[in-house]
């Protein structure tokens, strides 16, 4: 256990933090906090060993010139390799673990202990860090746990899955787009998108309760071992498994599940939903999974009906999954949802509950109650836009987009008529926006609302879509039509 390293670290902390004791073999923790981030290389991972740095390209390799039986401990723990891995866990950013260690603080206060680190995890002896536990909302009104590990488990658990994944992957299945490189939810949809339009019109969609938090260990680890021979890796990776989870200052033992949050998290649930996968193959069904989110579509009713009772069977009896029944259903692929997308036919669409969580965050940006200047509210307003426009823009939607946009400019044009409150501002506004002195008196002293006033005439040719444009508003439409035909659109 490396209690020098963290006793160090408490003394150079300060009085802030403190030390949470965890039963026999369990390590010390601190208190939460938070700092910003900051561009330090990990040099002190490769300087106590001699290496330096190479400036490898974040992500996996594309294949992998190691077997599962090489020595995958020395690879994980080469220089290059957590170098790699500290680059892609300082982009990912995060929130501080249990030991309140930021990736802002993380390089001063571990450099060079990475020596003493290596020797701890090739010799068996390293003790991770339990995960901190934090709850988020789900849109469906529920919970979702996460577990934050340490900025430095997060770094051995990405240098872990750095060179599993290459590993691993390629005996996935086809039909699996989850967390895996070159594959993407966008696949996903259009992958059912096609098997719709082959004639498979019923789909049977399968809940798994809580899948994160139920995986089974012994499923998990005995699936893992099957193509990962090193068994020092195996320990390590149960170590994690077994860590902990701290909710306020009360530590609880993890004898099932794989936390969230982690960055091998991901890598170990297809590694279990793979034999899924396989039986699903086995059996010439056509489905697509992402994580824990699968669909199986079939031609009728009756079959679907059969499905769903044998798969569900597989998974309670051999993965000891545990299925949702109640959210679990045989519908019309009309009816079906799926990672936000809904099917009319073949095509896709944006599903009602996607729709009206934007038509509620739009609502929330351009409300006029909301107290900031115009330049920070559409700065907020573009950037919500553009990320989800980057996601649902694979969907058929553009006469959609058309019509938000119009809503949108409607209340913007709102939110500026409030900010100029006074008459005279609103006259002096109006005419250096080139408004008529005449209309732009008789448009400032009406007592019509805010929203009758967004669409006079005036306020439409003063605050005009191009000018509007200009500070800052982006396009709904003018963005989807850039994603559906990039080589037309200008």
């Amino acid at each position: 256990m490396y209690r020098g390293v963290f006793d160090d670290i408490l003394q150079r902390a300060g009085s802030n933090c403190r030390r949470v004791t965890r039963p026999a073999k369990g390590p010390d923790g601190l208190t939460y906090g938070e700092g910003p981030n900051r561009n330090d290389e990990f040099e002190f991972f490769c300087s106590s060993s001699g290496y330096t740095p190479t400036g490898v390209a974040l992500g996996w390799r594309e294949e992998s010139s190691l077997s599962p039986g090489s020595d995958l401990l020395e690879a994980i723990l080469d220089a290059q390799n957590v170098s790699l891995a500290w680059k892609q866990v300082k982009a990912n950013r995060g929130a501080a673990g249990v030991d309140g260690v930021s990736v802002h603080d993380f390089p001063e206060l571990f450099r060079g202990h990475w020596s003493k680190l290596r020797d701890e995890l090739m010799s068996g002896t390293y003790v991770p860090q339990p995960v901190r536990r934090v709850e988020i909302d789900k849109p469906d009104g529920g919970k979702r746990l996460l577990g934050i590990p340490t900025v430095l488990d997060r770094v051995i658990q990405q240098s872990i899955a750095q060179v599993l994944g290459p590993i691993l992957d390629p005996g996935f299945s086809e039909y699996s787009f989850g967390f895996r490189p070159k594959r993407s939810a966008h696949q996903a949809v259009r992958h059912l998108s096609e098997v719709i339009k082959s004639g498979r019109r019923i789909a049977v969609d399968l809940d798994l309760s809580k899948f994160f938090d139920r995986v089974d260990h012994d499923v998990l680890m005995c699936r893992l071992a099957r193509k990962v021979s090193d068994k020092r890796v195996l320990r390590l990776i149960g170590k994690y498994l077994r860590a902990g989870v701290m909710v306020g200052s009360r530590l609880e033992q993890t004898r099932e599940g794989v936390p969230q949050g982690g960055p091998l998290s991901p890598l170990l649930a297809n590694v279990v939903l793979d034999d899924l996968d396989k039986e699903l193959e086995s059996r010439g069904h056509r489905f697509a999974r992402y994580a824990d989110d699968f669909i199986i579509l079939v031609k009728s009713q009756r079959a679907g009906e059969r499905v769903m009772a044998s798969v569900i069977g597989f998974l309670e009896r051999k993965l000891k999954l545990k299925v949702n029944q109640a959210k679990s259903k045989v519908v019309k692929t009309t009816q079906l949802e799926f990672l936000g997308f809904a099917f009319r036919g073949s095509r896709i669409k944006w599903s009602d509950k996607s729709f009206s969580v934007l038509k509620r965050r739009l609502r929330k940006l351009t409300g006029r109650s909301w107290g900031v200047s115009m330049s920070w509210r559409l700065e907020k307003l573009a950037q919500y836009m553009r990320g989800w426009i980057g996601y649902y823009g694979v969907a058929e939607g553009f006469g959609l987009c058309r019509s938000l946009d119009n809503w949108i400019r409607r209340r913007v044009r709102c939110c500026y008529w409030k900010q100029w409150k006074t008459i005279r501002n609103r006259i002096r506004k109006l005419l250096n926006l080139g408004v008529k002195r005449r209309d732009a008196l008789l448009t400032a002293i009406t007592s019509n609302g805010y929203w009758v006033m967004s669409k006079t005439p005036v306020i439409n040719g003063a605050l005009s879509n191009q000018w509007l444009a200009k500070q800052g508003l982006v396009s709904l439409a003018q963005m989807w039509a850039n994603i559906h035909y990039p080589t037309t659109v200008r």
